[in-house]
């Protein structure tokens, strides 16, 4: 009893997960076994799991998992994440004004809309855009970015918008790093890239973990970016899990496989979560 009468200040909000949040997730699920549509069906039955054996035979869902694999390692993984970490380390060496304007350049990318960013990386990487201005400048070969490498150029286009957070994370983390640990380091010999791999990367681990898990999270999601700058083409060619989900549920009217396509989404998802937990672990 007294348990209950302490629980009755969280009831409310409580309840509001469930009826915001518990809710439609249960109901998403229970859709992904069902073959509802949008139109030209007078009721939806139950179809147990056929939804997701479509999705495994599908060739445009295979198409789409491995981009939406390479648009995260390279755009999330390996870009937001290194030119993050790059810039913390430069800016905590730099003076005032240099991390002034470096900060409010990366940020301002970072607060730019999505779709908005989608628009001015489709102006910059277009046949006539600014990218090939330069380059033409430059007497160097052009090319239609968004048709020859469009993966790519989207992967850049979430580079150039997402550094910042971690940015942001790395700054917090390396001013707390003591000094005199690294000037210990230096007196004993070690140069620059062995304190920064024996030394600062260990002390920060727990960070990079929390900021690849989120950032990761994050470019999984990405719809409104790709959208603006290809819209999933030329064809296929960096048509992502949300675009292709977006694609069979809301073009095909197929409601019911679109779920499951966003369920495996999130199982997606919950596997690279689980990895950066694993690193999160306090043993070395």
């Amino acid at each position: 009893m007294r348990a209950l009468v302490r629980g009755l200040p969280v009831g409310p909000s409580l309840a509001l997960l469930l009826l915001f949040l518990a809710g439609p997730i249960a109901y998403c699920v229970y859709i992904a076994f069902t073959d509802l549509q949008l139109s030209g069906q007078a009721e939806s039955s139950f179809v147990g799991l056929e939804n997701f054996r479509r999705a495994f035979s599908d060739d445009g869902f295979t198409n789409a998992v491995y981009l939406t694999l390479v648009f995260t390692l390279i755009s999330s993984i390996a870009g937001q994440n290194t030119l993050g970490l790059a810039l913390a380390g430069l800016m905590l060496r730099a003076s005032k004004a240099v991390r002034t304007v470096t900060g409010a350049i990366v940020i301002t990318a970072w607060v730019v809309p999505e779709v908005v960013a989608g628009f001015l990386l489709y102006a910059y990487f277009r046949r006539d855009g600014s990218l090939n201005e330069i380059l033409d400048w430059l007497h160097l070969p052009t090319q239609n970015w968004l048709f020859t490498w469009p993966i790519l150029a989207v992967s850049f286009a979430n580079i150039w918008r997402g550094t910042a957070f971690s940015m942001l994370v790395y700054s917090a983390a390396l001013s707390e790093i003591p000094k005199e640990i690294t000037e210990a380091a230096e007196v004993d010999g070690a140069g620059g890239w062995r304190r920064v791999w024996h030394v600062t990367l260990p002390m920060i681990r727990r960070s990079i973990g929390t900021n690849l898990m989120l950032n990761t999270l994050q470019t999984l999601s990405v719809f409104g970016l790709i959208w603006a700058m290809t819209r999933g083409g030329p064809g296929d060619r960096s048509q992502t899990l949300p675009l292709f989900m977006y694609e069979q549920a809301f073009k095909n009217n197929l409601i019911g496989y679109g779920t499951a396509v966003a369920l495996l989404l999130l199982l997606v998802g919950a596997l690279f979560s689980l990895v950066y937990l694993r690193m999160l672990r306090t043993e070395v």
